[in-house]
């Protein structure tokens, strides 16, 4: 397939959506837990409120539709679209990586939309970590992060997307420098975030030690950018690489409770696998303080800004559902519940 930047995410999206990247093997570890039904909730479901406060910013509820794309026409629906479900919901949204628009400066409006229709939004820029070593600098870090008005930054860490892309960039060498710079010389909050493979809590130990503000664990278990490169390779041992490594990468659960174990009082956000409110539940009642969506928001994005909407309306309506089914009447008490059990503590 081509390797012009543009192509290159009307590619990903198309993959996204037509073929079977999902992981199969790796599971996200949410299947392993199950909440403890109270029969007796004493509340409403409207009385469940799922208000909350990240970075020290109130959101409607604990939920960041993740950064997925920007840049070709398509980009640009699909960031106007998910900004609109964002405002109406009260949610934080991330871009996808602004990369092209120092490479392609006319794509530019595909990102600048999205505080055009979302002006209350927490918002988060978006950039590879691994540009830093092939030519970004701090300019274009600034750049990214006032050009769309956001709040804070992405920077993405992607090592097995990249060794199977065929136009990767795989010089991760010194990277952890690059954020410490970053991070000391930008006045915005500063996020580490995997792309689906998983941060164990050593590295986030170390990247909130460089002066992260927070960590998106971003586990395994969902979709896969190993089976996606894969599928745009043209050479065949690239293929095969991208099918080794398809199933590689962190259980979601995993990662999102080692990291809470090790660092008790840092932001964490859970992604990777997460298809519906239960999950996102599942992942506040294990220490998550903010759960990204991507791919359940990705297909009706694609199509309509009511369809984004009415998407994100339902992952919101099944946690206030779960929330409820808890006897639990707000984010704080479901993070101390203590009603997720593991299936070996089942009767």
């Amino acid at each position: 397939m081509s390797g012009d930047i543009s192509q290159r995410k009307l590619d990903h999206i198309a993959i996204s959506l037509e073929r079977d990247v999902a992981m199969r093997q790796t599971l996200t570890g949410f299947e392993r837990y199950r909440f403890a039904h109270e029969a007796l909730p004493e509340l409403r479901p409207e009385d469940v409120s799922l208000d909350t406060h990240f970075l020290g910013h109130r959101l409607a509820a604990p939920v960041l539709l993740s950064s997925m794309t920007g840049g070709p026409l398509l980009g640009a629906s699909i960031n106007e679209n998910l900004a609109r479900a964002a405002q109406r919901h009260g949610v934080a949204m991330g871009v996808g990586s602004q990369r092209i628009v120092f490479e392609r400066p006319d794509t530019r409006a595909s990102f600048e939309v999205v505080r055009r229709v979302a002006p209350d939004v927490l918002l988060f820029a978006n950039l590879g970590a691994v540009q830093f070593n092939y030519g970004l600098t701090l300019r274009h870090a600034r750049e990214a992060v006032e050009s769309i008005g956001a709040q804070g930054l992405f920077l993405h860490f992607n090592a097995l997307q990249e060794v199977v892309q065929p136009e990767g960039e795989t010089d991760f060498r010194g990277l952890l420098e690059h954020v410490r710079a970053i991070a000391s010389e930008l006045p915005y909050p500063i996020l580490a975030k995997e792309v689906g493979c998983g941060i164990g809590p050593a590295t986030a130990q170390r990247l909130f030690a460089a002066g992260v503000a927070a960590v998106d664990v971003s586990g395994a278990g969902g979709t896969s950018w190993a089976k996606i490169e894969a599928a745009r390779a043209l050479d065949p041992a690239q293929r095969q690489l991208g099918d080794v490594f398809g199933e590689w990468g962190i259980p979601t659960v995993e990662a999102l409770t080692a990291c809470r174990a090790l660092l008790p009082g840092q932001p964490l956000i859970a992604s990777g696998g997460i298809r519906t409110g239960l999950d996102v539940a599942k992942a506040i009642a294990l220490g998550a303080d903010l759960v990204g969506l991507a791919m359940p928001m990705l297909g009706p994005a694609t199509r309509s800004a009511e369809e984004t909407e009415a998407a994100l309306a339902q992952i919101l309506r099944e946690l206030r559902t779960a929330m409820f089914l808890l006897g639990v009447p707000d984010i704080a008490t479901l993070r101390r519940s203590g009603h997720l059990l593991s299936r070996w503590d089942l009767p």
